[in-house]
């Protein structure tokens, strides 16, 4: 569904991708992880289309991405900090994203059912907690009905009631066949979710294999203990 090519790229005297190649296909649930500044956030950028690569390329589903910009239709993004006018509602931000899409098919508004939204709706945004804004863009990840959802950091500041309610709806799309690339710093949140690992370090792809493979070569159940293995290893 989505491949990397070769992927590099560089910001001055900062190497931040270097020959990154992935394969990342529907119906799986794919960690993306490495430390700060190990080039995540430029791998998801250049997916994203957000950021261009000095060489290589990426298609999604066969098409070179630089030449079919409508691919960006099927992906739901949920930011790490999600940045909204601050005077706008709840609602209006909701519907102008609506508006800017076009959608035609069916909306997925199952989060902001989930999330009690619609009793917050005519809150303006900069009234809102840290945790209250990461639902709504929780909600707008999904809410077209995405074949491939980037989520960066997505219970970030939610409360662990909300942070189940999301982690059931991500499990839920995956089994739908969907796309799912997920980071996150708190590993244990996604020993329940993930089936394959992506780990970066320095802008290089370190490894990318399932779930299964990476507890089988490092002798760790849990995900945070099988990186931690890693990491140790690689310093040694």
């Amino acid at each position: 569904m989505i491949i990397a090519s070769n992927v590099s790229k560089r910001f001055g005297k900062l190497q931040a991708l270097n020959n990154v190649s992935v394969t990342c296909n529907k119906g799986e649930c794919i960690a993306l992880i490495g430390p700060n500044g190990s080039g995540k956030t430029t791998l998801i950028k250049s997916i994203l289309g957000m950021v261009v690569p000095d060489s290589g390329f990426i298609t999604f589903n066969g098409n070179n991405i630089l030449h079919h910009w409508q691919y960006r239709n099927n992906i739901g993004y949920m930011p790490q900090i999600g940045r909204y006018p601050d005077n706008m509602r709840i609602a209006d931000v909701l519907d102008m994203m609506k508006d800017i899409r076009g959608h035609k098919g069916a909306m997925d508004e199952e989060l902001v059912a989930a999330f009690e939204l619609d009793k917050l709706k005519h809150k303006r945004m900069r009234t809102l907690s840290g945790g209250t804004r990461q639902k709504v863009s929780a909600c707008m990840a999904f809410l077209f009905d995405p074949q491939v959802l980037i989520l960066d950091e997505p219970t970030a500041g939610l409360d662990p009631v909300a942070s189940e309610i999301l982690k059931e709806k991500i499990i839920t799309e995956k089994k739908k066949g969907k796309l799912v690339m997920v980071t996150s710093h708190i590993l244990s949140e996604l020993d329940d979710l993930v089936t394959q690992v992506i780990y970066m370090q320095d802008g290089e792809l370190r490894f990318h294999k399932s779930i299964e493979a990476l507890r089988a070569d490092t002798g760790q159940e849990k995900l945070s203990k099988a990186i931690a293995h890693v990491m140790l290893n690689t310093a040694l």
